[in-house]
């Protein structure tokens, strides 16, 4: 086990350096700068800019003075905000992306594997067709969509709850409602095909037969041998929820990570635009291994070599 971890993480760190590196080229190679949309400034004016910033160096100088930088937790000051470090805003702005994140897995897995297996249980009824035709319109249904439509009802026709901000419980229902609704749809429709799958085996005949209590069966028999498939969707998804959402916390005005990813790119803030990268790299690279690890709790015979 302990060889294996080892090995996976020399591989996250592969993978990140190769997105941190891919990012940076990209960045770099997209023509203009980041004070080019500003108002008229000299050329002198610009020049000075560049060089406060390192920007005048070549680019292969730029890029070994990051990952030096980089290795030190120095992610540098945002271009938008140069009062502050990067690190600093992303710790300041992450910890509201990560509570929506988290409670939105909670919901999302409770519900979604709940109404999976019961739509497993039920093959081929109506409580199977009602279920499946709520996942598909959960998928297939964008969250801005759905957050307006959520604004719209419950806070401008009812006034049951606020439009927006992030003060407290009621402040957090519809933002979660319209961040789960994906991914509660999708773990449904995993989970009840990887329910199907296992009660088509033998020992789930067995158990049957044996005169086992159907609940015991399913919890005992079928969902935990149908865990692995639905892990593999959980994992990476709950890593992929905590990082935030750039739609979500716009309509509902979370004050999340997520806006200022969109405003570093459209201001070619380049320390902003590689620092949330990268921690987002990192956030899904450890969410795959500890999804992998999982895979022993969930069954036993799982052996890592």
């Amino acid at each position: 086990m302990g060889r294996y971890i080892l090995l996976r993480i020399i591989g996250m760190i592969a993978v990140v350096w190769f997105i941190g590196t891919i990012t940076f080229l990209f960045m770099h190679a997209v023509p203009g700068g980041p004070w080019d949309e500003e108002k008229p400034i000299t050329e002198e004016a610009k020049a000075n800019i560049r060089a406060l910033y390192g920007l005048d160096k070549p680019l292969s100088e730029q890029y070994l003075l990051y990952w030096r930088n980089f290795l030190r937790l120095d992610l540098g000051h945002p271009y938008q905000s140069p009062i502050e470090t990067v690190q600093g805003l992303i710790g300041r702005t992450w910890p509201a992306s990560a509570q929506l994140g988290l409670m939105t897995v909670v919901v999302a897995a409770t519900l979604g594997i709940s109404l999976g297996i019961v739509s497993a249980l039920h093959q081929n009824t109506w409580i199977d067709y009602l279920a499946t035709t709520f996942a598909i319109f959960g998928i297939v249904t964008p969250n801005f969509a759905l957050g307006m439509g959520l604004l719209l009802l419950f806070s401008t026709t009812l006034g049951w709850l606020p439009a927006g901000g992030w003060e407290g419980p009621k402040y957090w229902i519809m933002p979660v409602l319209c961040f789960a609704m994906s991914p509660m749809a999708t773990l449904a429709r995993y989970t009840r095909t990887s329910i199907i799958d296992v009660m088509r085996d033998d020992y789930v005949r067995t158990a049957r037969a044996k005169g086992l209590p159907e609940s015991r069966v399913v919890l005992k028999h079928i969902l935990r041998n149908a865990l692995i498939p639905i892990l593999t969707i959980l994992g990476p998804m709950a890593g992929a929820l905590t990082t935030g959402s750039i739609y979500v916390e716009a309509i509902f005005r979370v004050p999340g990570i997520g806006r200022y990813f969109v405003s570093s790119i459209a201001a070619r803030d380049y320390p902003m635009m590689m620092g949330i990268t990268m921690f987002y790299a990192v956030i899904i690279a450890v969410s795959y291994l500890l999804t992998d690890l999982s895979y022993v709790l969930a069954d036993p015979r799982v052996k890592y070599a």
